[in-house]
């Protein structure tokens, strides 16, 4: 079976991952890789860092890896918070301090208009590669739903009256800006086949 590392401490992303690859492929946590600690994320953009961090769990487990980068853009707020989404308030910043921060800093403005980005970066051999997906939705006034992780509580895609965390697993996967990257990826396997 083939075997990939993916380069993430996040295991609700891990999780929403796993579940779009094809049993074919075996997905390994970081853990299981035997790499324990912090992946540098120093990038000023989305592929800067999903690139840095893959080559870093790459050289340090010499397997096969892919690692993302995720940003959510606020056209009010000058394409803010992007490529610093999971430390909008502060390194150490929870999901909740992150919303609360960016609802505050939009709360005057009526412009609520919001697109996720979604860069996966995969080596494999030494060789790269780059799958992108972005959704455009809008910013609601307060969270709403208890389902997915970062900022889907007030992310409400265009032609949907829910947010990204009233949906299910299955619902967000088919159109969520991760979902897009990631069917772009797995596609790339099943014409690969790896084995």
């Amino acid at each position: 079976m083939f075997e990939l590392v993916f380069a993430t401490n996040n295991p609700n992303k891990f999780k929403e991952v796993a579940a779009a690859f094809p049993s074919t492929i075996k997905l390994l946590t970081l853990a299981e890789a035997g790499f324990a600690g912090e992946i540098p994320e120093t990038g000023n953009t989305l592929v800067a860092n999903a690139l840095q961090k893959a080559r870093f769990i790459y050289q340090a487990t010499h397997k096969n890896c892919f690692a993302d980068d995720t940003g959510l853009e606020v056209e009010a707020l000058n394409g803010a918070p992007g490529v610093y989404s999971a430390r909008y308030a502060g390194v150490n910043a929870t999901a909740d301090e992150n919303m609360n921060l960016l609802l505050q800093n939009l709360a005057s403005n009526p412009n609520k208009k919001a697109r996720f980005t979604t860069v996966f970066a995969l080596i494999i051999d030494a060789k790269e590669y780059l799958f992108e997906g972005s959704i455009d939705g809008e910013i609601l006034p307060e969270k709403t739903g208890d389902g997915g992780f970062g900022y889907d509580p007030i992310f409400k895609p265009v032609g949907y009256s829910k947010s990204f965390a009233q949906m299910t697993l299955d619902e967000k996967k088919l159109i969520s800006h991760r979902g897009i990257a990631l069917k772009e990826m797995v596609g790339f396997f099943k014409e690969k086949n790896p084995k």
